[in-house]
């Protein structure tokens, strides 16, 4: 256990090959467990009346479970006069837990390893996705479902015992849920536990390589990877990176100068969404529906239970455009509201937007960069892969995560509510809650890989 933390973790982005295991290995187990989730897997939408220990409440028509806990869904009024649509309502997740998303951490031979898991969510477009050693909801991991335990969780239940390495509090989509955070956290073990089936130790290194395989690396996976104290800059002092007071005082300035106001209403109310047995949609046909489903999973800690999902329409695109600054990279940050948020916005990607979702907006309305980034010559672009979003809650979401370096020669415009920062402080941002948003935080880990090998 020998240097800094950010020089271990740098280590471990330089290893691709271990004893423990290889990436040769890594996929031969992976396709094999794959197959035998896909033959005692099914997953099939139902109506919304043929869901089990769930009800429509009578007087508002919000889908909640007959337990009380885990999530509902509701409708909510949202007025963002800054926003290129003042005013609209939308069904949304109301989910108040503070879930786990967490990683063990173990050295093996000097190079750390990260405990990682092939789990089935009802959601994944292709059944199986590499997850956080633990990640579950409150209610999981509290066994409200009655089902069996949560693998592991004691390791984040009595942290004491170990070395933390990452503890914080993060946002999810803001968009789909209201409010909702989830604990990203990775402790260091040292002594021995057994590894159980369908869990791989597996190198940072090895990982950033499996982010450029679609859908395989799951979101919740992506957002503890991008809370590391990745060294994104030459070596200063102990190697902290704090973030700059402009950097804050630009981000309370934004958050200051923009308004908006949210209130939960009931489903059966909102404006522009209609109700089917099956379906609850937006009448222009865009955006997302919310459906039901009936799952049966042999892999699970209960093997079979229905639930509400939303569903999007289309693939979203979200990208940073980055730049090389004097002696660091930087990302052009857009900072953005969402109704779910809960302080008013975050930093989020440059670009970060369904294209069908703008379709019968005016061009003023179309998200700046939006084109460049899709028309960006192959050249430029440093990432490109299609990644799965949280598949416990959303059926079939999906972004097109890209990193594209700019022409220094033609630099882009810097748009209103857009800024430069340094990718070592964006990183120093991660280390507190709600400044970095989740889709933000993907391309974060994602950059690790790209481009921190110049620093390692």
């Amino acid at each position: 256990m020998t240097g800094t933390v950010m020089d271990r973790i740098a280590r471990s982005a330089a290893t691709v090959d271990t004893s423990v295991s290889s990436l040769d290995d890594f996929h031969r187990w992976f396709k094999t467990l794959a197959a035998a989730v896909e033959e005692s897997t099914r997953v099939r939408p139902i109506p919304f009346d043929e869901m089990r220990g769930w009800h429509t409440q009578a007087e508002t028509g919000n889908l909640q479970h007959d337990s009380g806990r885990f999530f509902t869904v509701e409708g909510l009024e949202v007025h963002a006069p800054d926003s290129p649509t003042a005013h609209w309502s939308q069904p949304i997740l109301c989910q108040p837990e503070t879930g786990i998303l967490g990683l063990v951490a173990k050295e093996f031979d000097g190079v750390l390893h990260f405990l990682m898991q092939a789990k089935m969510e009802p959601g994944n477009i292709n059944g199986l996705q590499l997850s956080p050693t633990v990640q579950a909801t409150r209610s999981n991991f509290t066994r409200v479902h009655r089902g069996a335990s949560v693998p592991y969780v004691e390791f984040f239940q009595d942290m004491g015992r170990h070395r933390v390495m990452v503890d914080v509090r993060q946002s999810e989509q803001g968009s789909w849920f209201y409010r909702k955070s989830n604990r990203n956290v990775v402790v260091e073990v040292s002594g021995d536990f057994e590894v159980l089936d369908g869990f791989r130790w597996l190198t940072l290194g090895q990982l950033h390589r499996l982010l450029s395989v679609d859908d395989l690396v799951n979101m919740d996976s992506r957002t503890v990877m991008g809370c590391l104290p990745y060294p994104f800059s030459a070596p200063r002092g102990d190697g902290a990176v704090l973030p700059g007071i402009e950097t804050l005082s630009w981000i309370t300035e934004m958050r200051s100068s923009r308004s908006l106001v949210t209130g939960r209403v009931p489903l059966r109310y909102i404006g522009g969404w209609h109700r089917g047995d099956d379906l609850i949609f937006h009448e222009s046909g865009s955006f997302f529906s919310v459906m039901a489903v009936d799952v049966r999973a042999g892999t699970r800690e209960v093997a079979s239970w229905t639930q509400p999902m939303i569903q999007p329409h289309g693939t979203g695109v979200a990208a940073f455009l980055i730049r090389r600054h004097a002696e660091e990279y930087q990302a052009l940050v857009s900072t953005r509201t969402e109704p779910g948020s809960t302080d008013i916005l975050e930093l989020a990607p440059t670009v970060q937007a369904n294209p069908r979702n703008y379709a019968h907006l005016p061009q003023e309305a179309r998200p700046p960069h939006l084109d460049a980034v899709l028309e960006a010559p192959a050249g430029r672009i440093l990432f490109d892969t299609v990644l799965s979003e949280e598949g416990g809650r959303f059926h079939h979401a999906r972004n097109r995560y890209l990193i594209v370096d700019t022409d220094p020669e033609h630099e882009p415009r810097v748009a209103p509510g857009q800024r430069w920062i340094g990718l070592a402080e964006l990183s120093a941002l991660l280390r507190h809650s709600h400044y970095v948003n989740v889709e933000a935080r993907t391309l974060m880990a994602c950059l690790q890989g790209v481009v921190g090998a110049e620093f390692r």
